[in-house]
């Protein structure tokens, strides 16, 4: 459904008026097209606490963005090992007097005091405001330090840092922490995170874990040539979107959907070059119906299926919450363990599973939906270890927050416009944004993170 007020405020009468009354303004987000795969622009690479060890310049020159270098202080690009306070040109990124950058990347792994945070201060604040309009602001942190309290208060307050920080950037740029070891396991993270694909992430923090890497080159192209994937819940909505982008990534997609959806089950499939398999995703043998199906293996397996039964606890029967639970949750559950327990999952396979910010954060008249979505939040902190040590498979979960579909296009015009305006970029995200967030976490570069939720909801307000 069209979000009129954002197209009104493009307009000049639309940004005076909004402007006078003290209304949100959000801006047209620039997400990824053939056309237009990156950013317009260049990066920025800052450091603060001084030398990280980290080896980013290779990694982010990958990115596709040229790359300037300056150490916190600096008042003009530099070169890379600059010192604070440093005024010499770079000698390969842009000149004095270009734009802003379309990308900031502040690598402050080497905080490890309050005195050190004040240089994260001195890198950003001349240069927020020229970021570009859709710009991207990534600040690296390291993981906390559990026997030096005075490294882990001050790690820990770039999360307040940057979630703050993304609250009052605006003009669609977006804010991120990524806690990390090695920059080379962090690429596909960082090429995600860099790019228009992940336009409605802001205020996450990621964690990136040891180097897992693919076996053989990487073909950011088409990573997932060769690879299945299957989608639940696929005939439509957030579940085409993610269909539609695991196969433009090179997949060969499974489209599952409930046998009353096998119309359009197949009608996806048959766009996309995949398969449709239509069953009960809560039957109590799904998981060896679909190894069954898949006799050869699965790659990718996408928990994606989801309903609501929404009412308030006092009202609501048994029925609303136990369907609910069944659903989102149980089959979740039961499908994982059963596909695990056969080796469906081959080595360097991805799971991910959708949460929701209403299971993180709470909502009121969905204690039935909150507790599903908050149950997978749980389900993947916990198997994610395990399901890597013992089987080489990596399990994270997105969770959306509000989301332009058929279900919120049906939603009371003034909730619908809540749901849309609460949150830093005051305005509801696409499938498209979800689906672009799964497809980085099923990457086959992606296996150094493991255990993580995203939340794809442009900073809700919602338990930010």
């Amino acid at each position: 459904m069209a979000d009129r007020y954002l197209s009104f405020t493009a307009t000049a009468p639309g940004r005076f008026l909004t402007a006078r009354l003290g209304l949100p303004q959000p801006a047209a987000l620039r997400r990824w097209t053939a056309e237009r795969p990156s950013l317009d622009g260049h990066l920025l690479h800052l450091t603060a606490g001084g030398p990280s060890g980290l080896d980013l310049a290779p990694v982010l020159a990958r990115t596709g963005l040229p790359t300037a270098t300056e150490a916190a202080g600096a008042t003009t690009g530099s070169t890379a090992g600059s010192t604070a306070g440093s005024t010499t040109g770079s000698t390969d990124g842009p000149a004095t007097g270009s734009p802003g950058p379309a990308a900031v990347v502040l690598d402050a792994t080497g905080v490890r005091d309050v005195d050190a945070l004040a240089e994260v201060h001195a890198a950003l604040h001349p240069v927020v405001r020229s970021v570009a309009a859709s710009g991207r602001v990534v600040v690296l942190g390291a993981p906390l330090d559990a026997l030096d309290h005075h490294q882990a208060a001050v790690q820990q307050a770039l999360e307040g840092f940057v979630r703050s920080l993304g609250k009052e950037i605006g003009r669609g740029r977006t804010v991120n922490l990524v806690r990390l070891t090695d920059a080379s396991a962090a690429e596909s993270t960082l090429r995600f995170l860099l790019s228009p694909r992940s336009a409605y992430v802001s205020g996450q923090v990621i964690g990136v874990g040891a180097a897992e890497g693919p076996d053989g080159p990487v073909d950011w192209d088409l990573p997932l040539a060769g690879r299945t994937a299957l989608v639940t819940g696929a005939a439509r909505g957030i579940g085409e979107a993610v269909a539609q982008t695991l196969a433009r990534y090179g997949a060969h997609v499974v489209v599952l959907d409930v046998p009353q959806a096998a119309e359009d089950a197949r009608r996806v499939a048959a766009r996309l070059g995949g398969s449709a398999l239509t069953l009960d995703i809560t039957a109590a043998d799904a998981g060896e119906w679909i190894a069954a199906e898949l006799p050869d293996g699965l790659d990718v397996l996408i928990h994606n299926a989801g309903i609501t039964r929404d009412r308030r606890l006092v009202n609501m029967p048994a029925e609303r919450w136990s369907s609910v639970l069944d659903v989102n949750l149980a089959s979740v559950l039961r499908t994982t363990d059963a596909l695990l327990a056969k080796g469906a999952l081959r080595t360097g396979g991805r799971i991910v599973a959708t949460a929701s910010i209403a299971g993180l954060a709470g909502n009121a008249g969905q204690t039935n939906y909150g507790a599903s979505k908050a149950g997978v939040a749980g389900l993947v902190r916990s198997l994610a270890p395990r399901a890597l040590a013992e089987h080489g498979v990596t399990v994270n979960a997105v969770a959306p927050g509000f989301i332009e579909t058929r279900m919120t296009a049906a939603v009371p015009l003034f909730i619908r416009e809540a749901g849309r305006r609460m949150n830093s970029l005051a305005q509801g995200g696409l499938p498209v944004d979800v689906a672009e967030t799964t497809a980085w976490l099923a990457h086959p570069a992606s296996g150094s993170v493991n255990g993580q939720v995203v939340r794809v909801c442009g900073q809700s307000l919602l338990g930010a």
